[in-house]
């Protein structure tokens, strides 16, 4: 166990950290959802190829047609692809803002419980750096792929794919995507799970934790649902600024865990220990029931007893 002297000097760090932080958590919120707004609005844009598109060559005969139906949505890729990257590297900068977040997160609640799950640090820090790096570096390579593509001769549907999908750059970037968004999801709900514990964050705001650590590693529902993780990072920023509403976790301040309790303590702390219908069942004396007809038999008896 700390002492009170351990105590007061890590709350002292942490609200140092935290003041210096809570700038970059509501700038992260809103360049993560700038971002998603960014690249959302610029892929919808593009022209798409529909079934009939796709199969026309193979209806007229030509089985490798020399320019693929999807020469155009490659050309639209490779004209946007400033705003593409301008995208990519808002996500990459509140990616940054959120390891930030979680790591200074992270310290706080293993000084509190040091059970903590050890493997959440290098996840959410090697996850963190590893999604920014890719985030970015996966849409410098379709620049560069989708621009050797335009200038070039070869607009076949094997040339279409090399360009969008099935490049050796591409690959590695996906792989590369899917293991750094695995590595960053579980660190960060593994740190939501134990800061929940500590009392570190309300109960909403860890579930919500772990919704956007699913987020990032599966982008679902455009722009729409990035929201989520956009929100996440400005309440976390309010948080830190100590600006809670209804004041801030009390394990902040204490230096020590401060669990939430749970929702079956809340309702017997409101009913003094027991449920308050049972409460009141048990304080009611129930009144005797006598059988019907009992007290007129008894008076017949003592006054047949008093004429013997």
């Amino acid at each position: 166990m700390p002492s009170a002297g351990e105590i007061r000097e890590q709350v002292a760090r942490e609200a140092d950290r935290r003041n210096r932080l809570a700038v970059p958590a509501f700038a992260g919120g809103f360049l993560y959802l700038l971002s998603a707004i960014i690249i959302s609005g610029t892929l919808n844009g593009a022209p798409t190829v529909g079934l009939l598109q796709g199969l026309a060559p193979a209806l007229s005969g030509v089985a490798n047609p020399a320019e693929s139906p999807r020469t155009a949505e490659v050309k639209f890729i490779s004209h946007h692809a400033f705003a593409l990257i301008a995208g990519s590297t808002l996500a990459a900068i509140a990616i940054g803002s959120l390891t930030l977040v979680l790591l200074l997160l992270l310290h706080a609640t293993r000084f509190r419980r040091p059970q903590t799950w050890s493997a959440a640090y290098p996840l959410v820090l090697g996850g963190g750096i590893a999604v920014a790096l890719v985030s970015l570096g996966h849409q410098v390579t379709s620049a560069i792929e989708t621009h050797n593509f335009v200038v070039g001769h070869d607009y076949s549907n094997h040339a279409v794919e090399q360009a969008l999908t099935t490049g050796t750059a591409n690959d590695l970037a996906d792989y590369v995507d899917l293991f750094a968004g695995l590595a960053l999801a579980a660190g960060m709900i593994g740190t939501m799970i134990n800061a929940l514990r500590v009392g570190l964050l309300p109960r909403w705001m860890a579930f919500l934790g772990m919704f956007t650590g699913l987020l990032i590693f599966l982008p679902i529902g455009g722009a729409e649902l990035q929201v989520v993780p956009a929100f996440w990072m400005v309440m976390m920023g309010i948080l830190f600024l100590g600006k809670w509403p209804k004041g801030e976790p009390p394990a902040w301040a204490a230096g020590e865990a401060r669990p939430w309790p749970s929702q079956a303590q809340l309702r017997a702390e409101a009913g003094g220990g027991r449920p308050a219908a049972a409460t009141a069942g048990a304080s009611a004396t129930p009144a005797p029931v006598l059988p019907a007809g009992g007290g007129s038999s008894r008076k017949r008896r003592r006054k047949r007893g008093a004429r013997g």
